[in-house]
């Protein structure tokens, strides 16, 4: 691993750290604002809750969006250096003033904007649809203020129903919500499986290469085969909640020829091994660099045989032909090397299934809905109802869904630096795939955020506890809930949204509850506007810093 990686995974850190810290405010503010904790207990009980997430989420689809923001030729390590830079940058200076901004836009903003100016330094002007992902771009921007307005909705509803005196009536929209919210959930689950078999067989891998060459023979029929595959695969899919992902796996393996993908998996991991994307990426800048190109290629072609023979012979055989032919001749290279080739195509699909399970997330959320419903069944029925009674229940709650946020706060943020790490691992050749991520990151990244946290952010809570409006126990349940849901929900979706655009959505929600004038609409306007600035602002300062790392020889 080279120290530029290595420099850019401790500044990722670092930037996961600053968030914590920077978005700490975000799961405690309202739990300090109404005094059911001190600020110190807040962020322990956030910090600890943000590392939880690790344990929830596993399927990284937020991750995996940031690190496919930018086009693969325009990702370079200078170009997640200068991106980190500027997204540091922005997030101490918001921190400084206590404007609560997105870390996540401003992460998206610095990675595109030091992308973009690395283009232009060695291609000239190049259209921007040419240099970023267009449509993973996009819908971060919608949920700039998507997100926001989602939460604030929910805690509309939450805050009704709750201050609603017919107990049954709230009993029956609640269990109606939970029953939406398990057929919500359940079609996210089947988007992912879907999603997530497409992937597989590479199905949107082979349109991009398709879409650039479009009279490419080969390359249409690896498209035409990979999507035979996934219509003849996706009915079983629908057996995933009743029998599993290993009877899944078995009955597409059972039905579909899945060889071609071991090939596939061997061809990647020579790939890796010449580090011919690399290669690629230098004579995408270089056309001298060509001959190098063609040489891999050309030993990457007399492999493919052996690929095809893998059934036959077995993974070791297949291994040592392999060395020999590409010149792996050291005993610890040849160790490490030889392992990739031990594929089992049945257990990768089921892990790639897997992916997509959410019933340990809808489980967390129906038992937040099953306490929150019998506690205030407790304190409403079978004890005589008093204002003191039912302010300390919201109290204790308020403990529950603060803890909620925090998870979705853990989950959302922490992955948007494992996307900017594997990025980095990527044009390093460290992996091949995000697919190949160490584990060590996602530790690592959620830790970092919950050290964060631990650190506090107390210039942001003071404007997002106070200022906005003031908070009662009761409407703290009701945001904190809220904000939880809406994170939980775009982290299935795999798009990083913003916590701290979710939260304020929903502190306004409540304060709109009572009367529109209970909400400060001056401060609302100017964290509407720092965060529009934020993106363009972060790609600005991520330009700059590329270009400043260029003439440094960076």
């Amino acid at each position: 691993m080279s120290t530029l990686v290595i420099v850019i995974i401790v500044l990722a850190l670092v930037f996961d750290y600053i968030n914590g810290f920077h978005d700490a405010a975000n799961s405690i503010a309202t739990v300090v604002s109404t005094k059911v904790l001190t600020p110190l207990q807040a962020v322990l009980w956030a910090a600890m809750f943000n590392f939880v997430a690790f344990f929830i989420f596993k399927d990284h689809a937020v991750a995996n969006t940031i690190a496919k923001t930018v086009i693969d030729n325009y990702i370079t390590l200078p170009v997640i250096l200068a991106g980190l830079i500027a997204a540091i940058f922005w997030n101490l200076l918001t921190w400084w003033y206590g404007i609560p901004s997105s870390s996540s836009h401003t992460l998206i903003g610095g990675f595109a904007g030091a992308a973009l100016a690395h283009a232009y330094w060695v291609k000239g002007w190049v259209p921007f649809g040419e240099v970023v992902e267009m449509d993973k771009i996009s819908k971060t921007v919608y949920f700039i203020l998507l997100a926001p307005l989602i939460g604030m909705i929910i805690s509309i509803f939450i805050t009704l129903v709750t201050i609603r005196r017919n107990i049954f009536g709230k009993i029956a929209l609640i269990l109606v919500s939970s029953a939406a919210l398990y057929f919500l959930f359940g079609s996210f689950r089947e988007t992912k499986l879907e999603e997530n078999l497409t992937k597989f067989y590479k199905v949107d891998k082979y349109k991009k290469e398709l879409a650039k060459h479009p009279d490419d023979e080969t390359v249409q029929k690896k498209y035409d085969k990979a999507v035979a595959n996934y219509e003849v695969s996706k009915p079983f899919l629908k057996e995933y909640e009743s029998k599993g992902a290993d009877y899944v796996a078995t009955q597409i393996g059972n039905t579909v020829e899945l060889d071609y993908l071991v090939e596939g998996k061997l061809k990647d991991l020579v790939s890796k091994k010449l580090k011919l994307d690399k290669a690629k990426k230098d004579a995408f800048y270089d056309e001298s660099l060509q001959p190098i190109v063609d040489e891999k290629m050309a030993m990457l072609d007399k492999c493919k045989p052996l690929f095809k023979n893998y059934s036959a012979v077995g993974a070791d055989s297949t291994a040592h032909a392999v060395a020999l032919m590409i010149g792996v001749t050291q005993i610890g290279d040849y160790e490490k090397f030889a392992k990739g080739f031990k594929v089992d195509i049945h257990k990768d699909l089921v892990k790639e299934l897997d992916r997509a399970d959410n019933r340990l997330l809808l489980m967390c959320i129906y038992a937040v809905i099953a306490i929150f419903i019998l506690s205030y069944i407790y304190c409403e029925v079978v004890r005589t109802p008093t204002a003191n009674r039912m302010a300390n229940m919201f109290k204790k709650l308020q403990l529950l869904s603060s803890a909620a946020f925090s998870v979705g706060h853990g989950g959302n943020d922490a992955q948007k630096v494992m996307g900017i790490i594997g990025a980095a691992l990527i044009a390093n050749g460290t992996i091949a795939d995000f697919k190949e991520l160490p584990s060590w990151v996602p530790l690592a990244c959620y830790a970092a955020i919950g050290l964060g946290t631990l650190s506090g952010g107390w210039k942001i809570i003071k404007t997002m506890g106070t200022k906005i409006t003031k908070v009662t126990p009761l409407e703290g349940v009701s945001a904190e809930t809220a904000g939880a849901m809406t994170l939980f929900m775009t982290e299935q979706m795999g798009i990083p949204v913003s916590t701290t655009h979710t939260i304020t959505g929903a502190i306004i929600g409540v304060g709109a509850t009572k009367r529109l004038s209970a909400v400060r609409w001056g401060v609302t306007r100017s964290l509407l506007i720092a965060w529009i600035i934020t993106i363009p602002v972060s790609a600005l300062v991520a330009g700059l810093s590329y270009l400043i790392l260029g003439w440094c020889g960076i």
